[in-house]
């Protein structure tokens, strides 16, 4: 009998389907695009919501997620600062960096695959911060 082989498709959470369902129309395209190029990007990254936003996480370090702010719709990724890129500006005070959307055109979808890819290569242990009294290592 062949083996079977496991596949790393994910899937958005139904979580992550119902926060973007529940944004006003314009909000949910721009969620609804960004929650299908990071999950087709991040492939196996668990995603769920976590602190009441969608966040893809790998082997338990948030990577990226985004949160409908007053104005826009923001997406977060806590290592960006290390990824030098154009479009993202520096968030909070460890290594995070965002972009802000008020309309799904202004999401570059090359841009963000770029970013995406960058997150993967590029890691900061969030995960162990607590442990470690606020100092972040690099992992990758």
């Amino acid at each position: 009998m062949p083996e079977k082989t496991k596949t790393s498709v994910s899937v958005i959470s139904a979580d992550i389907k119902a926060y973007n369902k529940a944004q006003s129309k314009s909000d949910k395209e721009i969620c609804d695009l960004l929650a299908e190029t990071i999950t087709a990007q991040l492939k196996g990254a668990e995603n769920k919501i976590w602190h009441a936003h969608p966040v893809w996480f790998i082997d338990g370090n948030p990577i990226a997620g985004y949160s409908k702010l007053k104005d826009s719709v923001r997406l977060l990724f806590w290592s960006g600062q290390s990824f030098e890129e154009d479009g993202l500006s520096p968030e909070g005070k460890f290594k995070a960096a965002e972009a802000r959307y008020t309309s799904v055109d202004e999401v570059k979808v090359t841009a963000l695959k770029r970013w995406l890819k960058k997150s993967i290569a590029i890691q900061w242990d969030y995960k162990n911060i607590v442990k470690r009294r606020g100092v972040l290592e690099r992992l990758k």
